[in-house]
């Protein structure tokens, strides 16, 4: 018998929110019961309404009032907030999928440790730029016994980034350091952000740069074409245009990701890979629940 789709919510309707809707509207293992803002005439709320999702402006009070009505609950607010969120979520039972660069929950990047969202109830995906680069350097972390210095400059075009995500970008570099960190256990991290005015308006890129002992070349670009790989499974647009080895021991991989174009234009690549790393880890925690009820 065919399992049903996992009801899910949506707390925040801003460019976030709305671009992860449309992206739950593909799904075959997600349906999305209710999207929760704070102005009813905000545009994501009335997209939703005319896309036929019941709505509330209600905020979190709302989400509370309502949590009979789903299972899992994407936050796509601040980085302020989502603390009091889970707070208020955690003793209903609810799994929360935080797409904020709040320091709350347990991190995961989907092609690295994906199916921990089995074992934690408050997930963590860290930023757009920790997507982007965390399975690079993960991968590079298995070729060296130490990396003492690892810094990533992700470039985001300027419409691309809302109010949410502008007034918590002392949080993104923080959680984006965090990350990196851990899962490459560098000695050293450092995360710069540059919000591009340019126009016509950039795509979504990462620059990473590592010091490292010297390295091989051949097995550094293996290496990094193998978690590529990985990561082109549920997001199409991301690609590797550069990656090179210095005799210094210095390693450089940049990243564009070019997003599918589902609410803003194809450059805002930040939004798709973070909202395709939560759609991942939802359909993930979906069937696997599904397969333990049967």
């Amino acid at each position: 018998m065919k399992s049903q789709p996992l009801r899910v919510a949506i707390l925040g309707a801003g460019y976030i929110g709305t671009d992860l809707l449309i992206k739950i509207q593909r799904s075959l293992h997600l349906q999305c019961v209710l999207v929760v803002g704070r102005n009813q005439v905000s545009a994501g709320l009335r997209r939703a309404l005319k896309m036929g999702y019941s709505i509330t402006d209600g905020g979190i009070a709302a989400l509370v009032d309502q949590s009979h009505t789903f299972d899992l609950v994407f936050d796509a607010t601040d980085a302020h907030s989502h603390q009091e969120h889970w707070n208020q979520l955690k003793p209903l039972g609810k799994v929360m999928i935080n797409l904020t660069p709040s320091r709350s929950g347990h991190m995961i990047a989907p092609s690295i440790n994906g199916d921990e969202i089995l074992n934690h109830a408050n997930i963590s995906l860290i930023s757009c730029g920790g997507q982007a680069s965390v399975p690079i350097v993960n991968a590079l972390s298995g070729l060296f016994p130490s990396i003492p210095y690892i810094e990533v400059v992700t470039t985001a075009a300027s419409p691309s980034v809302g109010r949410g995500t502008r007034l918590n970008l002392d949080e993104y570099i923080e959680i984006t350091e965090i990350a990196i960190s851990t899962f490459s256990k560098a000695s050293q991290v450092k995360a710069i952000v540059n919000l591009s005015p340019a126009k016509p308006p950039p795509i979504f890129r990462v620059a990473i740069s590592m010091m490292t002992d010297e390295a091989d070349p051949t097995t550094v670009k293996a290496a990094v074409r193998k978690a590529a790989a990985q990561v082109v499974t549920f997001v199409p647009g991301y690609h590797i245009t550069a990656c090179e080895v210095f005799k210094s021991g210095q390693v450089f991989v940049a990243v564009e990701v070019q997003g599918r174009g589902d609410y803003l234009p194809s450059y805002a690549g930040n939004l798709d890979i973070i909202n395709a790393a939560a759609i991942m880890v939802a359909e993930r925690y979906a069937t696997r629940a599904a397969a333990s009820c049967q």
